[in-house]
């Protein structure tokens, strides 16, 4: 597994994992609202120049993203459903934990995702919001 800074020529790739694993794993907890404002977020192209992505490849195949802003804020976590429990993830994260120089990271975590961070050592800061039909938990882990 190769863990490396995402090309800007990857983009297009990396983002239709994005949106597949959307679907198929956090769609179904959305509304309708939910579900378009997501894909007009990482349809935005300044939205995406904000941020440093992060992927897993295998055999040059992307499988696995992880985008932060400002180093410390999580953005985007996505792996393919194929590679799950496999450790993609966790390789994902901690390679980002590299570049924070804040010691500490948040995240507005999806319903699906909520356990998966708390297992990472996140907790959570707030109980769950909605935003322009998005669900979230927002979170914070302070012991990386």
């Amino acid at each position: 597994m190769n863990i490396r800074e995402i090309k800007k020529e990857e983009m297009k790739e990396t983002l239709d994992l994005v949106w597949r694993t959307f679907l198929e794993y956090e769609a179904p907890d959305y509304t309708q609202e939910g579900i378009e404002e997501f894909k007009r977020t990482i349809d935005n192209e300044q939205w995406i120049k904000e941020r440093k992505f992060i992927g897993a490849f295998e055999n040059d195949k992307i499988v696995g993203v992880i985008a932060t802003k400002d180093s410390n804020h999580i953005a985007l976590f996505f792996v393919d459903g194929n590679y799950h429990r496999r450790g993609i993830g966790k390789s994902l994260y901690s390679r980002i934990k590299e570049s924070n120089s804040t010691g500490y990271f948040t995240v507005n975590s999806s319903p699906y995702a909520h356990e998966v961070y708390k297992h990472l050592g996140f907790i959570d800061t707030d109980t769950e919001q909605v935003v322009n039909g998005l669900r979230f938990f927002p979170m914070k882990n302070d012991k990386i």
